[in-house]
């Protein structure tokens, strides 16, 4: 599947009212899950130990005035009217953030950057308009070259995003964990303490399992029910919470002045300064506003925030405070929880819609953890996984099967172990304050370098948002030994393997660098060893965007020969969302036109699906023959002893120039004896046929006389390649520190990559090349 720009993000730009309703309606399902089911959790988190109800209810009246207040600061006004417009052409999130610092300031930590990545459309602009090259001044000027000199600077807001990343992923395992254990916990009015503890822990994991279990079939089969049961779910709490209020407290409503919060804190001083942490967890999810933005619009989003869930959630708050600031006899330390408020009768459907709103509150962290990871794979910050794309149409809805099973164990280790919401909630609140925090920082890089607005801005920005946030992570932390280690826990172990393989990585990539041989080495093969060229389509994978691999020289001096096509494939990432398909592939030619020797590097953006084995190699040779045909049409290819890289061309996917895809050839060229029978026709745009019988690919040269010859018969050569086989020959590199290395770089790199490496996919598995036509050649790297 091919991901143009024009994804849900554009398209609602141009179309209609209608559309962008339908895209708000559709987000209630995939943005809104997790934060619509915090009213499950968050009063009860709040008084689980360190504050208590009274008959005053100044601490009820207090917590519902911080709660208004932080929903209406965070999610509303930080993230809705502020964040969401830092989008990277559609795309959100920690990663999205990273990427627009990196186009703006050249802080990539990509290795294998180029200068014509520069010149991808997406590259040079964003969705506000403003442009990478656009001229700074000032501070914003300074702070840029700054962060350009200095590799520490550039190293610490890499470790920056990946904790954000971190704490992403342990919100992965903590958000399903007490979202389902607090919805299957309104079993605990129905029956006995002593006989629903036994029906609450099990009934959790069994729903926690099937969940993860689900997993590989997409949610694309279920998902037209995820925005009805959030819907509903949104309804009924709405309901419930205005029934509260005109029954118990009408007068509840005054609770929302700030002068509450102030009478809460003076009351009940450092416990109510702990309590935060249970407060906190009102603005669960909110950071789902902005890492799904690729999958709607900016405006869907707001509509669907403001008009329903922003209400919903402050009408449910203030139902349970109104009916809690006339209950102050506790019977026991579960009628403080959610479903006490709830009318007796209406408990078990409310139970049944709560179960559902959690698993789709669930599916929606999961699928963004899944996302993420992918991000960073793409960025060679994370080891190489499968990916699995569960939908043909729908983008972004991807399955990577290590990484669910890990999540399930980790899910379920927490919820056994800690059995509780009120440790479930330290940890969750403290990896949701961590990434909200990172946010702020990259934020107010991004107004400065990215949007050119004033330093004053930005300050302002870090020491609002910063200050309410530093707030509630000052009151998490404190519980470090009541679940909070969680959380940390976690995002040291995904850190560390992170750093680990990101450092590998460049050390290979340097490796590679300072021992790739020259071309002039390679054009001389033929005399010193007699190399021989045999029929086919050769591929030779490598990481490097000039020169010759140590991993080719290796495998030809071992076996002097290759095929009678080369292509030196380098499959890489750039940092930004999409790359367009007419932008996709750089070709250029090494050596003389005679030795049939290319160079092509493919493009990809990090939220890009990649093709699979066929349609690639179809794209491919379709990026070489359209290279070949222009070179010719243009008359501006010469007969080179050397390799320039200069020369190489922008060249679209087979759609942007192919004639036509058909089942057999015309009736003209079926004839063996009729002239010009196999010759290679030059194209016509055309469009692509619907139908999934199995094509043929034509090429086209056009009939002018100075490329007749010539051009035609490197063409047909390539089409014979193409027939005789394609092989793929890659590189499976064993790294070893070298003798008198640092203990911390030996550890790093014997140890820790070589244990990621040889557990994770290597590069045949993200090619999805085909096991027959696939050469691994092995080699140690002394790095």
């Amino acid at each position: 599947m091919e991901i143009e720009s024009g994804s849900y993000q554009n398209i609602a730009k141009k179309e209609s009212w209608r559309t962008v309703l339908t895209l708000a309606y559709q987000s209630l399902g995939v943005v809104y899950g997790d934060l619509s089911i915090s009213p499950l959790y968050v009063y009860k988190s709040t008084f689980a130990e360190d504050i208590h109800h009274s008959e005053s209810n100044e601490e009820i009246f207090g917590v519902l005035s911080f709660i208004f207040w932080t929903i209406t600061l965070v999610p509303l006004l930080k993230y809705v009217f502020i964040v969401l417009r830092a989008d990277d052409n559609g795309e959100g999130g920690t990663f999205a953030l990273y990427s627009l610092l990196c186009r703006h300031a050249r802080v990539n930590s990509l290795p294998s950057c180029q200068l014509a990545d520069e010149q991808l459309i997406e590259y040079k602009t964003d969705s506000i308009g403003s442009s990478s090259s656009m001229p700074q001044s000032g501070f914003a000027a300074s702070l840029k070259s700054t962060l350009e000199k200095h590799g520490v600077l550039q190293k610490i807001l890499l470790v920056l995003a990946l904790i954000g990343t971190c704490m992403v992923i342990g919100d992965g395992v903590l958000t399903p964990a007490i979202s389902v254990f607090s919805a299957v916990s309104g079993v605990e009015l129905s029956m006995s303490k002593e006989h629903h503890k036994y029906i609450e822990l099990p009934a959790a994991c069994i729903i926690l399992i099937g969940l993860f279990a689900l997993q590989h079939y997409g949610t694309h089969r279920v998902g037209f029910l995820f925005a009805p049961v959030i819907l509903l779910w949104l309804m009924c709490i709405s309901a419930i919470g205005v029934y509260n209020i005109f029954h118990w407290n009408p007068h509840v409503y005054q609770a929302l002045s700030p002068y509450y919060m102030y009478k809460f804190l003076k009351k009940t001083q450092s416990k109510g300064w702990m309590s935060l942490g249970g407060i906190l967890l009102c603005i669960t999810g909110s950071e789902a506003m902005f890492a799904d933005l690729g999958h709607f619009s900016q405006l869907s989003i707001k509509i669907a925030f403001t008009s329903l869930v922003y209400p919903s959630l402050i009408l449910a708050y203030m139902g349970q405070a109104a009916y809690l600031s006339q209950h102050h006899v506790i019977e026991s330390e579960y009628n403080i929880g959610f479903y006490v408020s709830v009318p007796e009768k209406l408990r078990w459907p409310v139970l049944v819609i709560a179960i559902l709103a959690a698993v789709v509150g669930s599916q929606a962290i999961i699928t963004g953890t899944f996302s993420i990871i992918k991000q960073c794979s793409a960025l060679g910050c994370f080891p190489k996984v499968k990916i699995v794309h569960t939908s043909s149409k729908i983008h972004g809805q991807i399955y990577i099967p290590e990484i669910n099973w890990i999540l399930m164990i980790l899910c379920l280790a927490v919820t056994i172990g800690f059995r509780d919401t009120k440790r479930l909630g330290n940890a969750s609140g403290l990896a949701v304050i961590t990434v909200m925090l990172v946010t702020t920082c990259l934020m107010s890089l991004v107004i400065v370098l990215c949007w050119h607005k004033s330093v004053l801005l930005a300050i302002a920005f870090v020491v609002f948002f910063g200050t309410i946030e530093a707030l509630y992570f000052s009151a998490s932390l404190i519980k470090f030994l009541e679940g909070a280690w969680v959380p940390i826990a976690l995002a040291f172990c995904f850190l560390l393997a992170m750093c680990t393989w990101h450092y590998g990585t460049l050390k290979r990539y340097e490796y590679d660098v300072q021992n790739k041989v020259s071309v002039n080495w390679l054009l001389s093969l033929s005399q010193t060893l007699g190399i021989a060229r045999v029929r086919g389509l050769g591929l030779i994978h490598t990481e490097l965007v000039s020169g010759v691999p140590a991993i080719f020289s290796h495998f030809v001096t071992n076996l002097p020969a290759f095929h009678q096509v080369l292509v030196f494939l380098c499959v890489k990432s750039v940092p930004v969302p999409h790359v367009r398909p007419e932008e996709r592939f750089l070709v250029g030619r090494i050596g003389p036109k005679e030795f049939r020797i290319y160079r092509c590097i493919v493009r990809f953006g990090y939220r890009d699906v990649h093709k699979d084995d066929f349609e690639f190699e179809g794209d491919l040779v379709c990026s070489i023959a359209e290279f070949i045909r222009t070179e010719a049409a243009t008359a501006t290819a010469a007969e080179t002893n050397g390799e320039d890289d200069d020369r190489m061309s922008v060249v679209g996917t087979c759609s942007t120039y192919m004639q036509g895809i058909e089942d057999h050839y015309e009736s003209d060229l079926d004839d063996p004896n009729k002239p010009g029978t196999s010759e290679i026709r030059s194209p016509k745009p055309k469009k692509k046929s619907k139908s999934k019988i199995k094509k043929r690919v034509r090429f086209v040269v056009p009939e002018t006389p100075k490329i007749e010859k010539e051009t035609r018969q490197e063409l047909m050569e390539l089409t014979e390649a193409r027939e005789g086989g394609v092989a793929y020959i890659m590189g499976n590199a064993y790294m070893k520190a070298k003798q008198g290395s640092g203990l911390v770089k030996r550890l790093a790199i014997n140890i820790g990559y070589e244990f990621l490496r040889r557990n994770t996919r290597g590069p045949r598995n993200m090619l999805t090349s085909p096991n027959a036509s696939t050469l691994e050649v092995g080699m140690i790297y002394h790095v």
